[in-house]
């Protein structure tokens, strides 16, 4: 399986030979300008939540690829208003299965908002079941609910926030990663801004002394897993 990651929690996973684009939040970030967007084709975009580090080059990237959405209920109605057709809704504990396998829709700890200010619904992280079984929290606190993210699903990599401030934190993600048993982790949601600004060798040490790989590919860069 291919990842490629565009920074901030935006990144594309291939599975299946369909393309999985989640969380796009590229034309504003400073840090991702080499990235052409339009120039990424993608089959399907995930949105977690309603921020507009999430949203904001959904409608889009979307329009230009025909990509179906797949998201809340609140946030579809809200990209119906922008002139997008191709949504698919869900909501927290509800699957779904698509052409490259089963999306199940988690509790994620955390608020959302659109970026007109109307009310985001609840944010959620989704666990993918295909080719291999990964898990994305989207931004979240660390919850107990994460002990139920690999029963009956066992989880090959997972995609955690590790900037804190907002998200959680290096140790939480790390406790995190216990919980769901999953040994390897690409960090999100970190450095972007003032406020989530890491130590990166440092958390990568504090990740290796609890036994998890920890992955922080560059921008534009595209990893096998």
């Amino acid at each position: 399986m291919k990842f490629t990651y565009y920074g901030h929690s935006c990144f594309c996973v291939e599975v299946k030979g369909k393309k999985l684009l989640f969380d796009p939040f590229i034309s504003p970030n400073e840090l991702a300008a080499s990235v052409d967007i339009d120039a990424i084709e993608v089959d399907y975009i995930f949105i977690s939540h309603g921020h507009e580090d999430h949203v904001a080059d959904c409608v889009r990237i979307a329009k230009r690829t025909g990509a179906l959405v797949i998201c809340n209920w609140e946030i579809y109605q809200w990209l119906m208003k922008q002139g997008l057709d191709n949504i698919h809704p869900m909501n927290t504990g509800g699957g779904k299965t698509f052409d490259f396998g089963k999306v199940k829709c988690v509790t994620a700890q955390h608020s959302s908002s659109l970026p007109d200010g109307s009310y985001g619904g609840n944010p959620m992280g989704f666990v993918v079941m295909g080719q291999k079984n990964f898990y994305y929290s989207g931004d979240t606190a660390l919850t107990l609910d994460m002990q139920l993210i690999p029963q009956g699903s066992p989880i090959a990599f997972s995609i955690l926030p590790i900037g804190d401030n907002f998200t959680m934190g290096m140790e939480d993600a790390v406790r995190a990663a216990h919980m769901i048993s999953c040994h390897t982790v690409i960090g999100v949601h970190y450095n972007t801004f003032s406020h989530i600004v890491i130590d990166t060798e440092k958390v990568q040490q504090y990740f290796e002394r609890n036994g998890l790989e920890l992955k922080l590919p560059g921008i534009g860069e595209t990893i096998e897993l």
